[in-house]
């Protein structure tokens, strides 16, 4: 069994029981699995002959994310960038054979965008920049270390995490189609709620839909609008339940989903009861299963039909 160099040290929350021992089998079990010498801190997955599976420790007490690549005839997508650590970039040219990069992000979030410094550019929803633009701060990794240096939630080389340094953003409205070569087609798929410029991106031709933090296994968590920052009212489940309805009608274009966390190659039947359970919190916002306490911060959650829950709160219904 090959094993990545970080160690995580704690975990803000346990994993569910469910996403814990699915992701125990893959790491264990699955016969695809590598590490590669250039990049020590990534497990990669070959999900289909020209889709892979990358996933690193996360190195702030939450979930490990998910990154994705995809080998077009001409050009190959890199969907999200994790957190900084490691070479990324040698990673994803070895296995591409240096092929022209496209580097996209579902979302904002330090564990999913982080590593965009190692790349010249990175393309998303276009109500994602304002929350790119946030993180152009060589600070930006500090939160991750204690006042000694060393990390926090996991042991790693500090002299691994990339260096800051600036990039080009680029916000695409929703439907932009990436071309990876002759008819490979990926479409940028609006999908907010746990994130104002949160979106999805359709592989029409594997018809895999990778839809980041919107379908996690264990939970999936709207915190609401972000104080200083704009489009805030897609930080809901009511922004949410708007584009599920219109994804619902799409879902003889994919067959399965895979998320920002945790299980893969989840049913698309996952679209429609996500929505019932939107429908059911903006119908009535009390109507929860049960209270969760997460960084001092109170969720409400409501059970998702055959998958998990949905997280929310007061301010992002």
């Amino acid at each position: 069994m090959e094993f990545i160099k970080t160690k995580v040290l704690k975990r803000e929350e346990p994993l569910d029981t469910l996403s814990a021992a699915y992701m125990k089998l893959l790491r264990e079990k699955d016969k695809t699995k590598k590490v590669y010498g250039i990049d020590p801190y990534a497990e990669v997955y070959q999900f289909r002959d020209n889709v892979y599976g990358i996933l690193t420790e996360s190195l702030d007490g939450m979930g490990a994310p998910w990154m994705y690549l995809i080998v077009g005839p001409e050009k190959a997508m890199l969907i999200d960038t994790s957190f900084g650590l490691g070479n990324l970039k040698g990673l994803v040219n070895e296995i591409t054979g240096g092929m022209e990069l496209v580097v996209v992000n579902t979302h904002a979030t330090f564990d999913h965008s982080y590593g965009n410094h190692q790349f010249e550019r990175v393309y998303c929803h276009e109500f994602c920049v304002p929350y790119l633009q946030k993180q152009l701060t060589p600070k930006l990794w500090d939160f991750l270390f204690d006042e000694n240096g060393n990390g926090k939630w996991a042991e790693f080389d500090k002299r691994d995490m990339i260096q800051y340094k600036e990039y080009e953003m680029i916000g695409c409205p929703n439907g932009h189609i990436f071309n990876l070569g002759k008819d490979h087609d990926i479409e940028l798929v609006f999908m907010p709620g746990h994130q104002a410029g949160h979106a999805a991106f359709l592989d029409k031709k594997n018809r895999i839909l990778f839809g980041g933090d919107d379908f996690c296994s264990m939970r999936v968590g709207l915190g609401g609008p972000k104080e200083g920052l704009p489009y805030g009212e897609y930080a809901t489940v009511t922004a949410l339940a708007r584009e599920l309805e219109k994804l619902v009608k799409r879902t003889n274009e994919f067959d399965v989903i895979y998320p920002g966390h945790f299980m893969v190659e989840l049913d698309n039947s996952v679209v429609q009861n996500l929505l019932e359970a939107c429908q059911a919190v903006v119908a009535n916002p009390n109507d929860y299963d049960y209270l969760h306490v997460l960084k001092g911060k109170t969720y409400k959650l409501k059970y998702i039909k055959e998958f998990g829950v949905l997280g929310y709160t007061d301010r992002s219904v």
